[in-house]
């Protein structure tokens, strides 16, 4: 079902999705720039909103999109405990008393907020879909399909919510990754800048007919994934189909194995002084996001954080576009240029500061987001309010049907 939603040929669809969440992005950069994590974050919810449950987060303080990014902190806090890590350990654990494991208290508190979200978002869709007032999503094969199989709604809230979970999260910690890279690497910036200028030119936003010719767009797409990976330990465990060995340690079937995603990607001899943002590595890799993973000849391979084998994630193809969409807009409007101190003094982030838990991102940092012309912020500003009109209801800024 999911690979229905998200196959190479479905995810051209969700493009129009992709180009409207990205227009007021940019907006908002332009005009609350301080914010731009919470302007980052609210156009990868809204993308996956739109096309998982047919309606759009509009703003960052809708309370369901703050209710989960939260939960993601917390669900980290849970994750990394000892007392986890014991009771996955040791199961027979699980049999104590509760008041002997507050961290079990704590996981059933954060479940049930989470079921009321995921299935409250369901039954929602389900109700639209009644009315016959959807957009086309992933919800209106969900019902159909929960007809001919009679699973509960639990379920369907749980199919519907997990990938509500991965599509908000990941892409926007790595646009929030590649913000910090441009500040930390203005030559980068530049090279991008220089591309998008002769490619593209001063009069239009750059768009996926462009991608082709902005290999160095690109190359910084791949490269953020690689330098600032999202998913550090590989998104999920996999395991073992057959016994193996590597380097003299046995594997036995169905044996758990994690995907060193971090190690994969700080190897030296595989990407010489890996904590150096340096899209060069990838300028002459022509190969998509898919390709690439798909490649059996695993050296060829750009980076690890969509997974690896039979379990890769599904919405590379997803994520792909809206990282291109994302990049190459931002550096065809806006300078990322270093916040400064009392002295005037550039504030730089740690590039190794990064944030606990299953999906990580860089810890908060400040930058200033600053439009390159005075044409190119009235162009971001029309764009977006030409977008509004046309697509969006005036009153609760949800698509028109």
């Amino acid at each position: 079902m999911i690979h229905g939603l998200l196959n190479i040929t479905a995810s051209r669809s969700y493009v129009p999705y992709q180009i409207l969440e990205n227009k007021q992005m940019l907006y908002e950069f332009l005009t609350e720039p301080d914010r731009f994590l919470y302007s980052i974050r609210r156009y990868s919810n809204a993308l996956t909103t739109s096309m998982v449950f047919g309606w759009r987060t509009p703003t960052y303080e809708d309370a369901k999109m703050k209710q989960l990014f939260d939960g993601f902190s917390e669900f980290a806090e849970i994750n990394q405990t000892g007392t986890a890590a014991l009771i996955d350990f040791f199961p027979w654990l699980r049999a104590l008393p509760e008041f002997m494991l507050p961290t079990k208290i704590k996981a059933k508190e954060l479940h049930e907020r989470e079921r009321a979200l995921y299935v409250g978002h369901w039954l929602r869709a389900k109700e639209d879909i009644r009315k016959g007032q959807i957009k086309p999503c992933f919800c209106v094969g969900l019902d159909e399909a929960q007809k001919f199989d009679g699973f509960s709604d639990d379920q369907a809230g749980y199919i519907s919510g997990t990938l509500l979970e991965a599509g908000s999260d990941t892409t926007s910690s790595t646009l929030y990754g590649f913000v910090q890279a441009m500040l930390l690497y203005p030559d980068a910036q530049r090279k991008v800048q220089e591309e998008i200028d002769r490619v593209v030119g001063p009069d239009r936003l750059p768009t996926m007919d462009d991608e082709h010719d902005l290999p160095y767009v690109r190359a910084c797409m791949k490269e953020s994934l690689r330098w600032m990976p999202t998913t550090i330990l590989g998104a999920v465990p996999h395991a073992v189909t057959q016994d193996d060995e590597y380097m003299g340690y046995v594997i036995p079937k169905g044996a758990g194995v994690m995907n060193n995603v971090w190690a994969i990607h700080m190897d030296e001899k595989r990407h010489p002084n890996p904590r150096k943002f340096n899209p060069e590595r990838f300028k002459d890799d022509r190969q998509s996001l898919a390709e690439a993973a798909a490649n059996p000849d695993a050296s060829k391979r750009d980076q690890f954080t969509f997974g690896a084998g039979r379990r890769i994630c599904p919405g590379i193809h997803i994520a792909e576009r809206s990282l291109f969409l994302g990049i190459s807009r931002m550096m065809w409007a806006f300078n990322v240029e270093p916040a400064v101190d009392e002295k005037g003094q550039p504030i730089l982030p740690d590039a190794d500061q990064l944030t606990q838990g299953f999906v990580c991102m860089p810890e908060k940092f400040e930058a200033r987001i600053i439009p390159r012309s005075k044409e190119k912020a009235d162009m971001v500003k029309r764009e977006w309010e030409e977008a509004e009109a046309q697509c969006l209801d005036p009153e609760t800024k949800q698509w028109l049907l």
